[in-house]
């Protein structure tokens, strides 16, 4: 069925998408892939071509639209481009918001352009050596001093965590508070005692970079402090509906891509004097995937209409990303079989999209998390 999600001016941004990509990044991405990071020039290159800081208010640099469908359309490209390296859509979907929505006057104009010029890139650091999706098991500690705070503690599994210049530290202001005693705060490239560590070696995602953070005494000035005081929970929880929601479009568009690229093997690859398309179990796995895909598809758009008029809440955007992450790993999963051997071969994009999308159904929450989430909303 057609799709009826975009406009002209949608489809036209996604030409931009498409040779910014052509030009910037599929180039370079098998060297990024070597290198376990992409070059600093990419995400420059990125600013200038309007992709970064879409819905930032134009004063600070940025696009001026809060019309998430650009979003849609810059997460659909860079997956079916297998463009993993380039975490646009971290810096844009999920760092952006807590700038742009819990910023001060002054910070907006402090840090908003160079996040949309590509110069300051953004990371958000939550995950801990011993806290993953449970907020309360968080250990990193800000102690005020007057005026500062004294950052201490250890992040792991950080995207953007080596090139990152803004990140987004959530840590423990009160420690009674369990985990309504946080708070965000923006922790600056080069602050004293903020080192990283390892450049995380991943079974996908090889050009992202992904690291451990340390914070031991990093002064934090208190004009660093994003949104309130203890109130880093209810900004997290108000802006997780969209960070699943990235998520979900993402893992649609990986499937989609995927079945396209197995149809068209099954065609032409032979097996017993005749293509793989002739064998019935053939046609009966493409079918089940295509209208796996299909209700998938209608599902994550109705989200993405429901989020555009302000109405996405947390159960229907927990729905999209544990459906579509745990249906983009089984198409996954279901295609490499049916390329044989051949999809075990790193050069085939079935391989590497087989890794690459193995980490969907765990970040921004695992697939258990997302079930609890929908059930004790239901049952309560």
């Amino acid at each position: 069925m057609r799709r009826d999600l975009f406009t002209a001016e949608h489809e036209a941004f996604r030409e931009t998408v498409r040779t910014f990509l052509a030009k910037e990044v599929l180039p370079h991405h098998a060297r990024w892939e070597r290198a376990g990071v992409v070059d600093r020039d990419a995400w420059l290159a990125a600013g200038r071509q309007g992709l970064l800081g879409l819905a930032v208010p134009e004063e600070y640099g940025g696009g001026g639209t809060d019309d998430f469908r650009y979003a849609v359309v810059l997460a659909e490209e860079f997956t079916r481009a297998g463009a993993s390296g380039l975490a646009i859509g971290l810096h844009n979907d999920i760092v952006g918001p807590y700038l742009t929505s819990l910023g001060s006057e002054e910070q907006k104009r402090r840090w908003l352009p160079g996040f949309c010029g590509g110069e300051s890139i953004g990371a958000i650091a939550m995950t801990e050596p011993g806290a993953g999706s449970d907020l309360q098991g968080i250990r990193t500690t800000a102690t005020d001093q007057g005026d500062h705070w004294l950052l201490n503690g250890t992040k792991t599994f950080i995207s953007n965590g080596i090139l990152a210049d803004l990140v987004v530290v959530v840590a423990r202001t009160t420690p009674e508070g369990g985990a309504r005693g946080l708070s965000l705060l923006v922790v600056e490239r080069g602050t004293p005692g903020f080192e990283r560590g390892r450049n995380l070696d991943k079974i996908g995602q090889k050009a992202q970079d992904t690291a451990e953070l340390f914070f031991s005494d990093v002064p934090v000035p208190k004009e660093n402090l994003l949104g309130t005081e203890n109130g880093a929970f209810g900004h997290l929880m108000a802006n997780l509906p969209q960070e699943r929601l990235a998520i979900a479009v993402a893992a649609i568009a990986a499937a989609e891509h995927l079945l396209e690229l197995t149809r068209t093997y099954v065609k032409e690859r032979e097996a017993f004097g005749r293509p793989l398309a002739k064998l019935q179990h053939v046609r009966f796995e493409i079918a089940e995937m295509a209208t796996e895909c299909a209700v998938t598809r209608t599902f994550v758009d109705r989200c993405v209409t429901e989020h555009n008029r302000g109405g996405l809440d947390a159960v229907h955007a927990s729905m999209a990303k544990w459906w579509a992450t745990e249906l983009q790993k089984r198409v996954a999963d279901r295609c490499l079989q049916l390329h044989g051997g051949y999809g075990y071969m790193t050069e085939y994009p079935v391989a590497k999209a087989f890794t690459d999308g193995r980490i969907q159904t765990i970040y921004g929450g695992t697939t258990e998390i997302m079930k609890e989430i929908i059930g004790r909303a239901l049952l309560s």
